[in-house]
């Protein structure tokens, strides 16, 4: 693991960090590919982390004067996804942070890390590479404008030095008048799955001819590509049936992917020719937009994912300088946890057992907790980010002995089952019932994708969460 966790409280002292530091340190907002890594010795050489999720104003998504929408590098998938002006101007970008992931890890997994961890696999790259956006670095010694075309060199890998960070992500917004989109992946499930592909495509039109089309591919190749044969054949023509089956053909020869668990080479071609196809006949039909959700499930709590406690200052946390935080509304004072995650302090050091350990890589669930509000996978939280921070595990759900309403549904539809994985679903089933007062069967459906129950097929914990509902109904009278 890390052995100095620092928290600056600007940038510029976040970048006279990554200076002095380089290739020993890494910057770390949402965390949720680094910490696993460190956790599994991947990055042996990493000795310090700079969380810069304490600096204000990083968090932020704005219509510039330039005319460009600009993305701060602490904006999260769940900021995209909820976001009016993306949603309006930039749909395939929203369509793609819905798709990631889980809540959970949308309230913390950021657009700029997404880019940065450069996998060919990672879905926010695949619309903004179609949208032709603008990676901002910065160090010390300057700024620099990438296209973020230019930006990765291969899997993993990009053109920052060690010393950069990422401060912008830019792109002009897509016209409503003459320009559409849409992103559309695949996966070996419904949620909380990595593409086997994935696709992008803008266009611009006159009329119902295109004028210009960009069709990029993830996952077929070791970045992001683009399909320029067929671009050049959408352009000039209308999008009948005939067209859109040649397209989609041309698109697949841009493709060169590889096999392995998830998919043949030969399987994800085919994949690319029906993808490109749906993309461009809902286009046609004017359907993009028919499966995405008015009021997207957050789980983010009343502050809608932005920083709720800057600091009065930076900290830095070694081997011997103390954790000061509340949890369930108590201050607790905890040293020597400066190296785990937030889920190994809670049970090792807090002595809260309730949040549980499953599979340590955010997949399951069970040690989702609330940092400063959101619902988040504790075993994707350094520690020192709880330090000043606000954290509500399952213990503090009842007050006294009232239980909380979802505690109460559970007991009486018996959902509790092996029990394991309930501290995840119960946490999941409060937040939920902070943003919607009667949740509808998909929006509890979308509550859960980020928990897994190994015992049953979720039946009566879906009737827990409608119960629990009717419950918090009842005690406000309603």
């Amino acid at each position: 693991m890390w052995e100095t966790y620092f928290t600056p409280s600007t940038l510029d002292e976040a970048l006279a960090l990554l200076a002095e530091y380089r290739e020993a340190a890494r910057i770390i907002a949402g965390g949720t590919d680094l910490i696993i890594e460190l956790e599994r010795g991947l990055r042996p050489g990493v000795r310090a982390l700079i969380d810069i999720t304490r600096i204000p104003d990083l968090d932020k998504i704005e219509l510039g004067q330039d005319g460009n929408i600009h993305i701060g590098p602490l904006v999260t998938h769940n900021q995209v996804a909820g976001s009016a002006l993306i949603v309006e101007r930039a749909l395939p970008l929203a369509q793609a942070s819905w798709r990631e992931a889980s809540p959970q890890i949308r309230n913390r997994a950021t657009v700029a890390g997404n880019v940065i961890t450069a996998s060919p696999a990672n879905d926010t790259i695949t619309p903004l590479r179609a949208l032709d956006a603008q990676i901002t670095l910065r160090s010390t010694s300057g700024e620099r404008v990438v296209p973020i075309r230019e930006f990765h060199t291969g899997v993993r890998k990009t053109v920052m030095r060690p010393d950069e960070m990422l401060t912008d992500i830019s792109f002009q917004p897509l016209d409503p008048a003459s320009q559409r989109g849409m992103f559309i992946k695949f996966g070996l499930r419904r949620a909380q799955a990595i593409s086997v592909v994935n696709v992008a495509t803008v266009l611009r039109f006159d009329g119902d001819v295109v004028i210009e089309a960009c069709i990029t591919q993830g996952s077929v190749a070791p970045t992001i590509i683009t399909s320029p044969e067929a671009e050049r054949w959408l352009v000039g023509k209308s999008l009948t049936p005939a067209v859109i089956r040649e397209a989609a053909e041309l698109a697949a020869l841009a493709a060169s992917p590889i096999s392995d668990v998830r998919g043949s080479a030969e399987y994800r071609r085919e994949l690319i020719k029906v993808l490109t196809r749906r993309a461009l006949n809902a286009i046609r039909e004017g359907t993009e937009r028919e499966e995405y959700p008015e009021r997207p499930v957050m789980l983010w709590g009343g502050n809608q994912g932005h920083l709720s406690r800057p600091l009065p200052h930076g900290f830095k946390h070694g081997e011997d300088e103390p954790i000061e935080t509340t949890i369930n509304g108590q201050p607790y004072t905890i040293k020597g946890a400066n190296h785990k995650t937030l889920l190994r302090m809670l049970r090792e050091d807090a002595g809260l057992i309730g949040t549980k350990e499953g599979c340590a890589e955010g997949e399951c669930g069970a040690c989702t907790v609330f940092l400063d509000g959101m619902a988040v996978m504790a075993c994707m939280v350094a520690a020192p980010r709880a330090h000043h921070a606000e954290v509500v595990t399952v213990e503090g759900l009842a007050h006294g002995d009232d239980l909380h309403p979802i505690q109460q549904a559970f007991i009486e539809t018996g959902a509790v089952q092996c029990g394991y994985c309930t501290p995840g679903f119960l946490m999941a089933g409060a937040k939920l019932l902070e943003e919607r007062l009667k949740p509808s069967r998909w929006e509890i459906e979308q509550s859960i994708t980020g928990n897994l129950c190994r015992c049953t097929g979720y039946y009566k914990i879906v009737s827990a969460f409608e119960r629990a509902a009717e419950i918090a109904a009842e005690e406000r009278g309603l």
